[in-house]
């Protein structure tokens, strides 16, 4: 009796210095920290040469189902779908049980691969060793894919980890970058009082403001919005304010700042992207007020006996044409007490439930009601305002206000 047994012993003792083998290998190439292919190509190879099992074909779910390895095989599996009486299965079962075409009966067993009871793979064998056909064998295989395909699967998500923490350190930067764009001071003295807020609707805003002196009398202010949001948009603004302040070294005369500008803007511009831009220059000895209006929203400049005027002559928009197809610089002398508001379109597109647009004429009554709050409490309660308008609407927009003072 002993005698009899002894075969059936030794060939479990090979059998399990087989598995033992193959367990190695495996887990030594995912110590490794190979690539998806190679951890597959190692696979593909161990099940052959250390389990001794000659016809293999290996199904992946991701995204859909897809033929990561095959060998032993006639047919390219790699071009063929699983048939749902596969996709169904949670245990090992035997071809012969199923309803599947010809070609699938190449493979005697099917061994599903799953983890925390999803299924993530579907093994396929054939023409195997008498002694790898138990039970305990065939779960061995299962065990050995399950140890793969789970270290595959954790690979990538950590690579997806550290590519979400670079987009995530790449947006920092670029809004640290945006930052460090706007100017550190405004003026409030006896000529002029400035006062800017900026509401980005993502990490990163298209949105720009600036103030710049250029001497004693003269100083200069704008507003711009650039098409889009994110990096892209972010780098262009980058460009423009670069661009703005080396120009102004050269010349502060709005014909050649504005036409310079359209030329950086229309050679940097990613993905056909745009500026619109209000720029205007204040003498505050003689109180005149020169502008160009490159496609943007209309300044609104109010005055003392609640009139106003719109700010809207100069040219299209920066960035969509080499040369720009039109071009003025309009003058206009400040009367004391006046007050100009430069916003972007994120202020007056905003619309309540019924579709209603904030629109322009709303923010000049509300100017018209609420000019003598000081300029930080005039932005919050226009603000306020528009969350007001309906508390249910989500900002779609970067919103920038730029109000300036004249006394």
């Amino acid at each position: 009796m002993a005698e009899s047994s002894t075969p059936n012993i030794q060939q479990e003792l090979n059998l399990k210095k087989l598995e033992l083998s193959a367990l190695l290998e495996i887990t030594q190439a995912i110590n490794e920290n190979l690539p998806e292919a190679a951890l597959y190509k190692i696979y593909r190879f161990t099940l052959l040469a250390q389990l001794q099992i000659s016809r293999l074909v290996l199904y992946v779910h991701d995204e859909a189902w897809e033929c990561k390895a095959d060998f032993g095989t006639q047919q390219d599996f790699k071009k063929q779908d699983l048939p749902e009486a596969i996709t169904s299965l949670k245990e090992i079962t035997y071809t012969s049980k199923l309803q599947v075409d010809k070609k699938w009966r190449a493979f005697e067993i099917v061994i599903p691969v799953l983890h925390n009871g999803k299924v993530l793979a579907f093994v396929m064998i054939g023409k195997m060793q008498p002694f790898y056909t138990n039970l305990e064998a065939l779960n061995f295989v299962q065990t050995v894919s399950n140890i793969m395909l789970v270290a595959i699967e954790n690979h990538k998500m950590a690579r997806q980890r550290l590519a979400q923490e670079s987009i995530r350190r790449e947006i920092e930067i670029a809004r640290e970058v945006q930052n460090m764009l706007f100017p550190k001071a405004l003026p409030n003295d006896k000529d002029i009082a400035i006062h800017a807020s900026y509401i980005p609707h993502s990490s990163i805003g298209g949105d720009y403001y600036d103030y710049i002196e250029i001497d004693q009398d003269q100083s200069l202010f704008c507003v711009a919005d650039v098409s889009g949001k994110g990096v892209p948009a972010s780098l262009l603004m980058s460009n423009f304010q670069a661009g703005l302040r080396t120009i102004l070294r050269q010349t502060s005369d709005l014909n050649t700042v504005v036409s310079e500008l359209n030329n950086l803007i229309y050679r940097n511009a990613i993905a056909e992207k745009f500026i619109t831009t209000f720029l205007a220059l204040y003498n505050r000895k003689t109180r005149e007020l020169s502008y160009v209006n490159a496609g943007h929203n209309s300044p609104i400049l109010l005055f003392e006996n609640n009139t106003h005027q719109l700010l809207n002559e100069g040219c299209t928009m920066l960035g969509a044409f080499d040369v720009l197809p039109f071009m003025s610089v309009t003058s206009i002398q400040v009367p004391e007490n006046s007050m100009l508001l430069c916003y972007t379109d994120g202020l007056t597109e905003v619309f309540d439930e019924d579709d209603s647009e904030f629109g322009i004429e709303r923010t000049i009554e509300f100017l018209q009601t609420h000019r003598f709050l000081s300029s930080k409490m005039l932005h919050l309660q226009l603000l306020r305002e528009i969350n007001l308008y309906n508390e249910d609407a989500t900002l779609n927009d970067d919103i920038t206000l730029l109000s300036c003072r004249f006394k």
